[in-house]
């Protein structure tokens, strides 16, 4: 019996410290339990203090049982109010983020929109200040009356053909010929000219002449359109008849009333001359006619009036009163010899062009029906 009752004791005692875990009430039913335990002993030993000790044992089992029935709610209703306090901290962190959020996204709208604004802006300032380009760069070209046209065909170093079919003869220089004849470093300057022009697109300039006798048209070629066409520098870097002198593939040729940029390209001439560039590799006077050559001069018979004086002063020394008969003398010497030094006699068109480089007309004293091929009335063309 009394074994029993000390297991029972030590039961209640566990009970008691696992109820201890979920509700701190527990403790005070340990109190009550182990002072009513402690009653009990005293009675067994006739020390009575209270006459019922195992109320004390019952009480202190109750109120711990009590306060475990009760400690879940309340501890339901604290776990409740955290989650209740932790579901409101979060939607607070939410309702914070959700504004970050937006505040994020429309600073980036914003910054996008920004961009896009700038970029617009920029766009019409670019097409703005392209279309001010192409008006400025159309004054300019009006200014210089210059007509843009495609190079369908390279007909030799100074010719070209457009693809409208018009043929251009460059002004103020000349090419050595590569057609219908070849003169040295021809087929140079022709391949040049076609690797330069063939199939690209220039500026054309008119100086004062339309056309030559053979209906080409006369022109100055400009790569690009230069801004002063009467600079130096814009010449050299882009006008091509310029190139061609500079590079020694022409010779200037200068024909009146076409000389705009005559004394240019005499000068660039000089400059190529001294480098011993293209065609004046191969002499000082070049290979073909141009405006350096030196100036020959042919000689001729005294002139009539000269053969008249001194037939006059001659017969008057001799014949003192025949001054008729010196008279006739005269006459007839006038009216012979200008058949005699009129005419100029070149065996063929190489040797007439060393003289008169862009041929002679009919009526000149050189021409001769043999050097007139094509029954133009002008002899040895170039």
């Amino acid at each position: 019996m009394k074994f029993l009752r000390v297991v029972l004791a030590i039961l209640a005692v566990i009970f008691i410290l696992l109820m201890a875990i979920i509700t701190p009430v527990a403790w005070l039913g340990l109190l009550v339990l182990l002072f009513g335990l402690y009653q009990g002993a005293q009675k067994r030993k006739g020390k009575l203090t209270f006459s019922r000790p195992g109320f004390f044992v019952f009480a202190g089992l109750l109120i711990t049982f009590i306060a475990a029935i009760m400690s879940p709610t309340a501890q339901v209703e604290k776990e409740s109010q955290q989650v209740s306090g932790n579901n409101v901290e979060k939607t607070v962190d939410n309702s914070k983020n959700s504004a970050k959020q937006e505040e994020v996204v429309k600073a980036e709208e914003a910054k996008k929109q920004e961009e896009a604004a700038k970029a617009e802006e920029a766009k019409k300032q670019e097409e703005a200040a392209k279309a001010e380009e192409a008006k400025k760069q159309e004054e300019l070209i009006n200014s210089m009356n210059l007509e843009q046209v495609l190079v369908a065909r390279v007909v030799d170093g100074d010719t070209l053909e457009l693809n409208d079919g018009r043929k251009v003869r460059l002004i103020g220089v000349n090419t050595p010929e590569s057609t219908t004849r070849t003169e040295e470093y021809g087929k140079e300057a022709s391949k040049y000219t076609t690797e330069q022009l063939e199939g690209k697109k220039v500026w054309i300039q008119k100086d004062i002449s339309e056309t030559d006798r053979y209906s080409r048209y006369l022109r100055i070629v400009w790569t690009q359109v230069p801004k002063n066409d009467m600079a130096e520098e814009e010449i050299r870097n882009k006008m091509f008849n310029a190139q061609l002198v500079l590079n020694g593939y022409a010779e200037p040729s200068t024909y009146p009333p076409d000389v705009k940029y005559s004394q240019y390209f005499k000068d660039f001439a000089m400059e190529a001359r001294d480098e011993n560039k293209g065609l004046w590799a191969f002499g000082e006077n070049g290979t073909t006619k141009g405006d350096l050559d030196p100036k020959e001069t042919t000689s001729k018979s005294p002139s009539a009036s000269e053969r008249s004086n001194t037939s006059t002063s001659n017969n008057s020394e001799s014949v003192g009163n025949n001054s008729s008969t010196s008279t006739i003398n005269t006459e007839e010497v006038v009216e012979e010899q200008p058949a005699q030094s009129s005419t100029e006699f070149f065996q063929n068109c190489t040797e007439l062009r060393k003289v008169y480089p862009s041929g002679v007309p009919s009526d000149h004293p050189a021409y001769a029906p043999k050097h007139d091929r094509d029954k133009d009335n002008w002899a040895c063309e170039s």
